[in-house]
């Protein structure tokens, strides 16, 4: 499928963005690679293989903290405290897995870094809506990933709201029912309902860099690459 995200680039401008399937992606710049939230077998995707230098883990449900599935010697982040891990800079902010303050599935977080001069945020298993003060320390997003397929998490039009909230200049959306996840939770539909601007993207990762960021928010949805 065309599009002007899945044309290769020189990773030495830009970042190399491949969803392997639920909450995980892999980030690499040309120097560093970094995962998000490696998913087990439970989940239904193959599992892939992936090495990285820094992982980055929401929290600790084993469909988003399998750190053994990632091969080499990467650097783990389990925490908000800010910090930067190989040249890159990492910070959290404490959310909730639930709308009840975390009593029913416990606490988040919504993990925020840099990357070739671009600001990503991974809300992880977000169950509600941003406060104020989440949204301040989101706030300057280019690239968010949210989950969108709710009974686990954000419910479709509040991952919308979420969205429109942080006003991204791209968002990927995560966790939702496909062919591989037969969770019970929504496909990708009705979130994308909810915007104009949606682009599929195919089974091709995508490059993102600072000069071919659109001007207003743009969905993009990417097919797994397991």
């Amino acid at each position: 499928m065309a599009s002007r995200y899945t044309a290769e680039r020189d990773l030495s401008q830009a970042v190399k963005i491949s969803w392997l399937g639920h909450a995980m992606f892999l980030l690499e710049d040309g120097v560093r690679r970094l995962v998000t939230d490696p998913y087990n077998d439970y989940v239904g995707y193959p599992l892939p293989d992936v090495t990285a230098d820094i992982v980055l883990v929401s929290h600790d449900h084993a469909d988003h903290s399998n750190i053994d599935l990632v091969k080499g010697e990467p650097v783990v982040v389990r925490d908000a405290a800010p910090r930067e891990v190989a040249g890159v800079k990492v910070s959290g902010v404490s959310t909730h897995h639930d709308s009840k303050g975390g009593t029913e599935r416990g606490p988040n977080i919504a993990f925020r870094w840099e990357m070739q001069g671009l600001t990503f945020v991974h809300l992880g298993d977000l169950g509600h809506r941003l406060d104020d003060e989440a949204a301040r320390a989101l706030a300057g997003t280019h690239i968010l990933f949210v989950p969108v397929g709710g009974f686990f998490t954000l419910e479709p039009p509040d991952a919308a709201s979420v969205v429109r909230a942080l006003d991204p200049r791209i968002a990927i959306p995560m966790h939702y029912r496909n062919a591989a996840c037969s969770f019970p939770i929504e496909t990708e539909e009705p979130f994308a309902a909810h915007f104009d601007a949606v682009e599929r993207t195919g089974r091709s990762p995508v490059y993102v860099s600072e000069d071919n960021l659109p001007p207003h928010s743009v969905v993009l949805i990417m097919d797994y690459l397991t």
